[in-house]
């Protein structure tokens, strides 16, 4: 396996949030974790990462080696590429410099020097468009956009999306969705959390679903959709 969360608990301060997560992914695997708003879903990818959690207890390893301890610049470096939700961009730069940012950590992944800045606007088009508009002049999906081409240009093993398409317009949302799919066809490893079950549906090969920081079910996304009580039980999301 790639990546192992075995038993991990995790606070912010002193308020727990994760209590004993178990999850896997392996190499060129899609997993969506799914939750309802504060189930744990942002909590268990930040603790991957170290970014605003401390994880007080088990083990988060990658490629054999266990992160906890690490900075998240330091995880990062290791081949895990990591998209928050509230996306990070530099708002004073301009696309073109955002993206070239990550070159320092580039090599990180087993296909080191396939993401360039060309590649990255293949996928995401608008990028191009805009390479001399300031990032904080962006509209949330071209942020969203040039985020994930960021974390790209780093060559990561894995990449890491928290609610990849949250809030953004219909159609911005669906070419960010497309864009997931064309990373899987190429056999990026993902792990994302999200609640849109659409989602989940087109990319997922397997999923997770947590609730108060705990995994309450894992399978295929076929195993999921036999199991309606789950759903009922655990998830208000929107089919």
């Amino acid at each position: 396996m790639m990546l192992e969360l075995a038993r991990v608990e995790a606070a912010y301060g002193h308020a727990r949030a994760l209590h004993g997560i178990d999850l896997v992914v392996d190499e060129g695997e899609v997993v969506c974790i799914v939750g309802r708003n504060g189930a744990g879903k942002t909590s268990t990818l930040r603790s991957i990462v170290q970014d605003l959690i401390t994880v007080t207890g088990g083990s988060v390893r990658f490629g054999g080696e266990d992160l906890v301890g690490l900075a998240p610049h330091e995880v990062v470096r290791r081949g895990i590429g990591y998209v928050p939700e509230d996306r990070r961009v530099f708002a004073s730069l301009t696309v073109t410099e955002n993206l070239t940012v990550p070159r320092s950590f580039a090599g990180a992944g087993a296909g080191a020097g396939y993401w360039t800045p060309a590649r990255v606007e293949e996928l995401f088009p608008p990028l191009a468009e805009f390479r001399g508009r300031l990032a904080g002049n962006l509209s949330g999906g071209q942020q969203q956009m040039l985020s994930i081409a960021r974390s790209l240009l780093t060559n990561p093993r894995m990449l890491l999306l928290d609610e990849p398409h949250e809030g953004l317009a219909p159609l911005v949302a669906r070419s960010v969705v497309e864009a997931i799919g064309r990373l899987k066809s190429l056999g990026v490893s993902m792990l994302l959390s999200e609640q849109q079950l659409h989602l989940v549906h087109e990319t997922a090969d397997r999923l997770y679903v947590v609730d108060r920081g705990r995994i309450v079910f894992s399978g295929t996304v076929a195993e999921f959709d036999a199991d309606e009580e789950i759903a009922r039980r655990y998830l208000m999301v929107a089919g």
